[in-house]
């Protein structure tokens, strides 16, 4: 069993969950819709992207009055599970489906990659205000509960300067089955060869440590740790920068230590493949100097054959829109826009979806 003690913290956590609403104020000068009947599309998944996607459909439903789109941000392995049942119109994730998974959808599925962020590892020690730098092998093994303590002679040596307290490090991962997750852990594999052989994890949702404490969503997750002093978890840039926690520096597999930033993620983002289920492999361990070493691309997954053939083309305009115009709007909520040819790959994928 994994140790959860959050339930103490649930009154805590929602007066700081409030403080994550975002503003979603409406972009002018987009043409109004050709929809000359009321249309409604619902998706569910992931919460990495759930601000971006909110904003998107602000937007685009401004443009498109008779056009309603709802998106529940319920985490990647619920999103999924919704939409092999079919009880959505489309789902989102931060790990692109599986070939097994896929081929259950009778309808077929289409998996377009839709944006790309940073997972950083937010942390609240008392005392300690700046940034911090953590080795590859430091912060897997205080995953991996190995490295137990702030002052622990590793951390020192890495933060010379930095007086770290004698103090417990506290843990904080995800309770629901997660996209933000699997990105994680493929990297902790990736930095170290043991986290396997000690019967730690891959995927949306792992056997944590016993003493981790856990949270549902990127939202639950920093708010966890606003909250709780000598904590360290792992959030999506944008749920750290809006709750003003302080971000790890952390070394890449070129031995640098990089701060999350729009350029370093694009760096390592910068591996060019053909097809686009190469694009999840590519980012798992950047090469690239300079690169931020944890970086996810996040999907969205469409039918390629609907029912009702307006939501097929009510879903590929407002994902066509996305990969276009949406790419702007990512920057100011903590994502990165996709390059030129990713969105490209994106097309293509988008366009099996039958009208």
């Amino acid at each position: 069993m994994i140790a959860a003690p959050i339930a103490r913290m649930i009154v805590a956590i929602a007066a700081v969950i409030a403080g994550l609403a975002i503003g979603l104020p409406v972009a002018p000068g987009w043409a109004q819709g050709a929809e000359t009947a009321a249309t409604s599309l619902r998706g569910a998944g992931a919460t990495f992207p759930a601000p971006l996607y909110k904003k998107w459909i602000a937007v685009y439903q401004a443009a498109h009055r008779n056009l309603s789109i709802s998106y529940s941000a319920v985490g990647s392995g619920e999103g999924i599970k919704r939409f092999l049942a079919e009880t959505v119109d489309f789902a989102a994730s931060d790990e692109n489906l599986t070939e097994s998974a896929a081929s259950k959808v009778e309808a077929g599925a289409a998996t377009v990659p839709a944006t790309a962020g940073m997972i950083v590892l937010a942390y609240n020690i008392p005392g300690v205000t700046g940034e911090i730098r953590l080795p590859r092998d430091v912060y897997a093994d205080i995953f991996a509960d190995v490295i137990r303590r702030w002052n622990d002679p590793r951390i020192q040596t890495a933060n010379p300067g930095v007086r770290f307290p004698a103090r417990d490090i506290a843990i904080i991962a995800r309770l629901d089955s997660s996209g933000t997750t699997a990105a994680f852990t493929r990297n902790l594999a990736a930095v170290d060869p043991s986290w396997r052989s000690r019967g730690l994890g891959v995927g949306k949702l792992i056997a944590w440590p016993n003493k981790t404490m856990l949270a549902a969503g990127n939202e639950g997750v920093a708010a966890l740790i606003k909250i709780s002093e000598g904590a360290i978890g792992y959030v999506e840039y944008g749920f750290a920068k809006r709750l003003k926690l302080p971000m790890a520096t952390l070394q890449n597999k070129s031995g640098q230590f990089v701060t999350p930033s729009e350029a370093s993620a694009q760096l390592a983002l910068s591996e060019r493949v053909v097809k686009v289920n190469e694009l999840e492999h590519s980012v798992v361990d950047p090469t690239a100097a300079g690169a931020y070493p944890i970086v996810s691309y996040s999907w969205l997954f469409l039918y390629r054959h609907y029912r009702d053939p307006t939501k097929a083309v009510a879903l590929r305009d407002f994902v066509a829109w996305g990969l276009a115009e949406g790419q702007k709007y990512g920057v100011a909520l903590g994502y990165v826009p996709l390059s030129a040819d990713v969105v490209a790959l994106g097309r293509q994928i988008l366009d099996t979806v039958a009208k």
